[in-house]
């Protein structure tokens, strides 16, 4: 008896912890490509790093929330609905992955400053991500013990797809995806020529008064 209990108790903190990886993975992927896309926005239009920062957290809060619903409207809930369950399950590890992440990328030298074609952003951004991933890990499990967070969610993720147009992603699946965002911005960064500084071009003769 005493075997049966320890085996049914592992078999729960198994499932458990898968639950809270699969919950934190939806949230890493949402605040990954919101972060990305608003310093992307921000770059384009000449935004002050403030004003990218909040874009950049509002859009990752945005990608966070939509990709937690999914599996909500597929299983036949509709938007307001299953935002609503989103919007209670999820608020807590986005807002603990978007603190920690910010936090970490404001300690790396140079993180902050950092346009998306030089590969300390990208390096820099693959650290605070890893490291929101293990602040926000504990706060699911916890809130999944206790029948909230991301429980809250968890009896839609196995109802029958009503709505197979609406696409689903499994946690593996997320875990590649942030993968290979985070090596495909790096590798392309990397592949971008260094521009000479000021100093250097007048030094190789690269102004005006040199070609006169």
């Amino acid at each position: 008896m005493t075997h049966d209990h320890g085996a049914m108790g592992h078999g729960a903190g198994s499932g458990l912890n898968a639950m809270a990886a699969s919950a934190t993975l939806h949230c890493l992927t949402g605040c990954a490509v919101g972060e990305v896309l608003g310093m992307m926005i921000g770059a384009a239009v000449g935004l002050s790093t403030v004003a990218t920062v909040v874009l950049a957290v509002a859009l990752a809060f945005m990608f966070g929330y939509s990709l937690s619903t999914l599996p909500l409207l597929a299983s036949g809930l509709s938007v307001g609905a299953a935002l609503s369950v989103v919007l209670a399950a999820d608020t807590l590890s986005i807002v603990t992955m978007e603190l920690v992440d910010n936090g970490v990328m404001m300690l790396v030298p140079g993180a902050m400053e950092a346009t998306l074609a030089e590969p300390v952003f990208w390096l820099s951004m693959a650290l605070a991500l890893g490291v929101a991933y293990a602040a926000a890990y504990p706060v699911n499990r916890v809130l999944l013990a206790r029948g909230r967070g991301h429980a809250l969610t968890h009896d839609f993720h196995g109802a029958p797809v009503v709505r197979r147009w609406v696409p689903t992603l499994g946690a593996a699946t997320l875990a590649v995806a942030i993968g290979a965002f985070l090596v495909g911005g790096l590798v392309a960064s990397l592949s971008v020529p260094d521009e000479p500084a000021p100093s250097q071009r007048h030094a190789e003769g690269d102004t005006p008064h040199a070609k006169a």
